[in-house]
This record gives C-alpha cells, sequence and structure tokens, in this order.
C-alpha cells in the first residue's frame, strides 16, 4: 500500500516541473495542420472575375447535401466570371457540412478552398447559411468588382486557359 502511494507520488513530483502543455486560446491561437479543412473560400481571378462558373459539381460531390448552387448566364454587360455561366446563388449549410473536403477536389477552377478557419460559431440557425458574398475573397490589389462590363466577345488573357496539346 505505501508502495503505491510513493510510486503516485513520485509520478505526480515527475510531471510537477515540466512546462504545461495547456495554451490561453483566445488570446494565443495554436498553428493548424498542413492538411486541416476550415472554412470555405471561393477564390477569385487577378483581374477580379469570380473563379466559380456555377456548373454545380460541389454540390453533386457533397454528401452531406450542405451546398446549393443556382448558375445564371453572363453577359457582356454583366459578367461575373470568364465562362458562360456564374454562380448567381451560393450557399453553404454549415450545420450540414462535414468538412470532408469533396467539393474542394470536385470543382475544375479549383474556385472553392476550404481555408483553416476554425472559429465558426452561430447563435441562430440563419446565420450557419454563408452565402456568396461570405464566401468570396475580397478584390485583390488592381481586380475591379464584378460585375465587369466587357466589350462584346472579349476576355481577359490573363486568365489561364487550357489549350489542346498537339
Amino acid at each position: 500500500m505505501l508502495g503505491e502511494i510513493l510510486k503516485g507520488m513520485a509520478t505526480t513530483f515527475k510531471h510537477l516541473f515540466r512546462p504545461p502543455v495547456t495554451i490561453q486560446y483566445p488570446e494565443v491561437k495554436r498553428p493548424v495542420r498542413y492538411r486541416f479543412k476550415g472554412r470555405h473560400h471561393l477564390k477569385r481571378y487577378d483581374n477580379g472575375l469570380e473563379k466559380c462558373i456555377g456548373c454545380s459539381l460541389c454540390a453533386a460531390a457533397c454528401p452531406a447535401d450542405a451546398i446549393f448552387v443556382e448558375a445564371a448566364e453572363n453577359t457582356d454587360e454583366e459578367r461575373y466570371s470568364p465562362g458562360e455561366r456564374y454562380a448567381s446563388t451560393y450557399e453553404i449549410n454549415m450545420l450540414r457540412c462535414i468538412f470532408c473536403g469533396y467539393c474542394e477536389d470536385a470543382c475544375p477552377t479549383e474556385a472553392i478552398v476550404l481555408g483553416d478557419d476554425y472559429e465558426l460559431s452561430f447563435y441562430d440557425r440563419a446565420s450557419s447559411i454563408y452565402t456568396k458574398e461570405m464566401l468570396l475573397e475580397p478584390l485583390p490589389p488592381g481586380g475591379k468588382p464584378t460585375p465587369q462590363q466587357v466589350p462584346a466577345g472579349a476576355f481577359d488573357r490573363s486568365i489561364p486557359i487550357m489549350e489542346n496539346p498537339k
């Protein structure tokens, strides 16, 4: 009995002089791991156009059915993305999202990425639905806000375009 008490006291004294592993969370934030999947972001091109073309492949790949995409046609007077279509409505229900990253894998234009933001708290259910305006990244330096007006039949050559290899 006395041996077990001494063994327990030795363990206590051994850990007494080690540095603490606790961090002061709101003031000090731990860096996230490389493969961490946090809050979603919708990317833009350097000229300010949105990368999302409204194809809804992310919504089809989502196993939790958390993404809703509604597409509309681009015009020369109102251009949101370089393609024929853009996402007029893009919503993610964060209460349903399981942060699997399938939406990121399914996107052909790499428009949606899961960032490293992990502070997601909501006071009501309505604030857990992230809209397109909440998900879009801010304009890059030198970029113009969408919708943009472009000459008929023109496109920006700064956007990478896949060419047929010969």
